[in-house]
């Protein structure tokens, strides 16, 4: 994007009162998220000046996410958390526009929701603003396919389950879930809103027999923020959209504009396309120069971490426990957003870490991350 054009953009910001940042954490919507493509804004600037039929244009945008998927069929929704609720309201009341019409009051439905007690998380709120309730199987050590099986009756309406970063490895895994809650012919939703990249996620969960996946629009994909890509089963994604805007029903409040859609179909098709082995390279090489530059501050153990599965990108990991005769990583964590510009690092991991994640940050910024932590590390 013109340099220009972004120092103006940090002006608009100042005269409000609101300072830019060095976003060090990743694709944090608190913290804006990532920095959408300049291509996307582009096509996005025209899309807003030309008047189209929303209903066409979900399908036709949710038939492009369903052909660069593989799944039946696709849906923009807004944001990632807002698939969460279509998912619940296409799964309790379906496209029945009088069940519709009753939702969040779910009494006499199938509005049960099971979900493993390792997977509850902040947003599955959106489920239970549906009308669901959450019925939780298993403790915060172990699953067992029993439980899961003894938790299904005839008011269930789906299994939940979660893919993110540093959540519990002993979960069920998500191809057996499928395999038991189909046995009885109840629909599986997928919360995978951070998993993008890798890009083999965009079909892992389907092939491992989910019926709905909800991935966001913005974070590693880098379309509009506010969107998300909802994609699954035919008929569990013709009842999301029936339940949602410009419908007037339970989705109505979360609508997602004519150009946020198409700039969403125009981001993954991108996202697609891209080789990923040069991305991450990239990646790596900013981690890397963290790492670096950091490694010979005395007692620091510092390394680059990539899985896919935690770090889903190259992180430069700050290790500030054990030996560690510097300041805890929650003080340097404060330390970091209190200075000029303020930086966040990314604090999901263990408690002793830190984490420079590379996604939004430039040469210049990863510079100054390095400069400040190492003011930090050693004051």
């Amino acid at each position: 994007m013109n340099q220009q054009r972004i120092a103006d953009a940090e002006q608009a910001y100042r005269r409000l009162g609101v300072t830019p940042i060095i976003n060090a954490t990743g694709s944090v919507t608190r913290l804006g998220g990532t920095k959408t493509r300049p291509e996307v804004l582009e096509q996005m600037a025209g899309a807003a000046r030309v008047m189209v039929n929303i209903d066409e244009l979900n399908e036709q945008a949710g038939a492009e996410i369903a052909r660069l998927t593989g799944a039946e069929a696709g849906l923009v929704t807004s944001g990632a958390a807002g698939g969460l609720l279509l998912q619940a309201a296409a799964c309790i009341a379906g496209n029945n526009p009088v069940r519709m019409q009753r939702l969040p009051d779910t009494d006499g439905m199938r509005n049960e929701i099971i979900i493993q007690t390792m997977h509850r998380f902040p947003y599955d709120q959106a489920y239970r603003a549906a009308g669901a309730r959450l019925v939780e199987i298993g403790n915060f050590m172990f699953n067992h396919p029993w439980e899961l099986e003894g938790a299904i009756n005839e008011r269930t309406a789906a299994v939940a389950y979660l893919c993110a970063p540093f959540t519990s490895r002993r979960v069920m895994p998500l191809a057996q879930v499928c395999e038991i809650a189909h046995r009885y012919d109840v629909p599986v939703i997928v919360d995978a809103a951070s998993m993008l990249p890798p890009r083999a996620n965009l079909r892992r969960y389907l092939r491992d027999g989910a019926d709905l996946v909800i991935f966001s629009g913005g974070k590693g994909v880098r379309g509009p923020q506010g969107t998300g890509i909802l994609c699954g089963r035919a008929d569990l994604i013709a009842a999301a959209r029936a339940n949602g805007s410009p419908a007037q029903f339970l989705g109505r409040p979360m609508k997602v504009a004519k150009e946020e859609i198409l700039g969403l179909v125009t981001a993954l098709a991108m996202f697609v396309e891209e080789d990923e082995a040069a991305e991450m390279a990239g990646y790596r090489a900013l981690a890397q120069r963290v790492v670096d530059s950091l490694v010979e501050v005395p007692g620091l153990q510092i390394s680059l971490q990539h899985d896919g599965i935690d770090y889903l990108i190259p992180n430069a990991v700050l290790h500030l426990g054990g030996d560690w005769p510097g300041p805890p990583s929650r003080q340097v964590a404060a330390a970091l957003q209190q200075g000029a510009p303020p930086i966040y690092l990314q604090q999901l991991g263990p408690p002793d870490e830190l984490m420079v994640d590379p996604l939004n940050l430039t040469e210049a910024e990863t510079d100054v991350v390095i400069r400040r932590l190492r003011e930090v590390l050693t004051g």
